[in-house]
């Protein structure tokens, strides 16, 4: 067990990260681990159709050939470990390709390989399973691509016991392969459930890369040249607090406020964060500032995570498409309106023709209005057009592809378009269906270099008892005088994500004297105005007295979330934008300028 902190940079957000982020972090002095995430629930699916076409595929290939291999000499000589989900549905596959790496370049390093998360095999007895969030039942089984159950930490911290220089897993829990750094390091017990809870906070803020440095930013101009932004460092200590920062020589910030919005990022509950290992209570988290681009973080608590463990399935249901125009002139919004439902009309008329069933579900959408260019009239406008439905059938979807294309001689003037990338072509919806088994049911392995890795089991006990929700702030009775109306994001930084059909968006008040009228103004009616062209669900508001913020949940509020929606922004990346220009009143005696950290 070390006492020192353990120092853990965070390479990779998602399959497609910027490949130089490696060598970054390598040049930061102290670095203990360098931590990878590539999985998202869509990237399953993905990987399922890429193993199913070759069985040597089905991992984040640009792990091995972008990430390691321009950087295994380095990492072998620096000492530097290496924990990394790229294995998603063929971890063995991928350690196989880096192995073939290393014994070519004659370097000493070993590979550990952490299995048991794909439960495809096992699907036939699912099929009682509702879904953890709509209570859907179970997808039809010869449907169903992908099915994986979200492990923690402590199989990685095993291979790292067993001396692996690197660990390739499959699907686990985002913030785990930061908190098997700490586990390994520190050595955690399984009944630690502050330090646990910590150390999957600090995988957290990490998890997404410089979105904790600058990126995604309500205050982005602070993040200077983003072309040379920095990426996550967390420095960890034996008590559980930690520091997030970042290299010197590179741009991008460190903030409490970029710090709280990555920690609501893509959150529901901030009292009830569930993990394999640990439930987490952020609520009460506290942010200080230790200096340039260094936040503390602190008063993280955690309990006792039960028996069950989330497992997200992914199946096919239909095929969709899409196709974007772009309008100018006189009416240009009206003209593309125009142009979208004529397109759908005529596809329409081509099915009922043909007896085929109507679209499952269609979507026209025009972004954009007046540009600001003094050299045009006030009347002038610039839109752009996106036309898309769902199908079962594919040759439906490309019914409808051919006609809308077929229209445009006929469209209203201003019609144009980027050439040379050809028509669209309907390509798989693929859904996500979550829900919870027992723990028992996933049986982890762990191997390294053709032995296996003895495994303790997951713990099972009884869920730590939740604590009582925070009273939310209440206005001062005294607050009676004069106010001033401002967009919420002169009050607050805020940050939106998504789950599937749920989108989050966290809003942190600049002040703390500004949460209470932020709090009174954004409440389910204002909300569910705001959204109301995609809200279908339930609205939840959850206050955070620690860093003086509120989590805003919705649900059945992206169309079916992921490559399931036909929305323009099914992830939710614009709704946090979409809130903060809301009109918000405040005491004018409050109210002082943004102070952009």
């Amino acid at each position: 067990m070390e006492t020192k902190p353990v120092v853990i940079g965070g390479a990779s957000g998602f399959w497609g990260e910027a490949a130089h982020a490696t060598e970054q972090l390598l040049n930061y002095d102290g670095l203990d681990f360098l931590v990878y995430d590539y999985l998202a629930e869509i990237t399953m699916s993905i990987l399922a159709r890429a193993k199913a076409k070759n069985p040597e595929l089905g991992y984040a290939t640009d792990f091995v050939t972008a990430a390691m291999a321009p950087n295994l000499a380095r990492i072998a000589q620096s000492g530097v470990r290496v924990v990394s989900n790229a294995g998603g549905l063929n971890p063995g596959a991928c350690a196989a390709a880096l192995e073939r790496l290393i014994a070519d370049a004659g370097i000493d390093l070993k590979v550990a390989v952490v299995e048991g998360d794909d439960l495809l095999p096992q699907v036939g007895g699912f099929q009682s399973c509702t879904e953890m969030f709509t209570e859907a039942p179970f997808p039809q089984l010869d449907k169903v691509q992908s099915v994986n159950a979200y492990l923690g930490a402590f199989p990685i911290a095993a291979a790292l016991d067993a001396g692996a220089d690197i660990v390739i897993t499959g699907r686990c829990v985002d913030s785990a392969v930061t908190l098997a750094a700490c586990i390994h390091h520190f050595g955690w017990s399984t009944a630690e459930f502050d330090l646990l809870a910590a150390g999957s906070l600090a995988g957290h803020l990490l998890e997404c890369g410089p979105q904790a440095t600058g990126g995604n930013f309500t205050d982005w101009e602070n993040a200077g040249d983003i072309a040379e932004i920095g990426y996550p460092i967390a420095e960890v200590s034996l008590s559980g607090d930690f520091v997030i920062t970042k290299p010197k020589t590179t741009a991008g910030v460190v903030s409490r406020a970029s710090i709280a919005e990555q920690m609501l990022y893509e959150t529901g509950d901030p009292q009830c964060y569930l993990l394999p290992d640990v439930i987490v209570d952020f609520s009460e988290v506290t942010l200080r500032s230790e200096g340039p681009d260094r936040v503390l973080v602190q008063n993280v608590k955690g309990r006792a995570p039960g028996s069950r463990l989330k497992v997200s399935a992914t199946y096919r249901d239909g095929y969709r498409a899409g196709h974007v125009f772009n309008f100018n002139g006189a009416r240009a919004r009206e003209k593309a309106l125009r142009f979208g439902k004529a397109g759908l009309d005529r596809a329409k008329k081509r099915l009922s023709q043909g007896q085929v069933s109507e679209f499952s579900e269609t979507c026209i959408e025009v972004f954009g209005g007046f540009p600001a260019d003094p050299a045009l009239p006030e009347h002038y406008e610039e839109v752009t057009l996106k036309v898309a439905v769902k199908h079962q059938d594919t040759s439906a979807v490309g019914t409808f592809l051919k006609e809308l294309v077929g229209l445009a001689l006929a469209a209203p003037p201003g019609l144009s378009g980027f050439t040379g990338a050809g028509r669209p072509k309907p390509s798989p919806v693929i859904r996500l269906f979550s829900f919870l088994i027992d723990k028992r049911v996933a049986l982890v392995r762990i191997s390294m270099g053709g032995r296996d890795i003895p495994c303790a089991p997951m713990l099972v006990e009884q869920t730590g008892a939740r604590p009582y929700p925070h009273q939310p702030p209440s206005l001062d009775s005294s607050s009676d005088r004069g106010c001033t109306t401002v967009p919420l994001e002169r009050l607050a930084w805020a940050r939106s994500g998504d789950k599937g059909d749920i989108a989050n968006i966290g809003v942190i008040a600049r002040h703390p004297e500004y949460l209470p009228w932020i709090w009174q103004a954004l409440d389910e009616t204002a909300i569910r105005k705001c959204f109301a062209s995609w809200l279908k669900g339930e609205v939840t508001r959850f206050f955070l007295p620690g860093t003086h913020s509120m989590n805003i949940l919705m649900t059945e509020v992206l169309g079916g979330g992921g490559i399931a929606s036909l929305l323009n922004d099914p992830q939710a990346k614009g709704y946090a934008q979409r809130l903060l220009a809301l009109p918000i009143s405040v005491p004018k005696d409050i109210f002082h300028p943004p102070n952009k950290e």
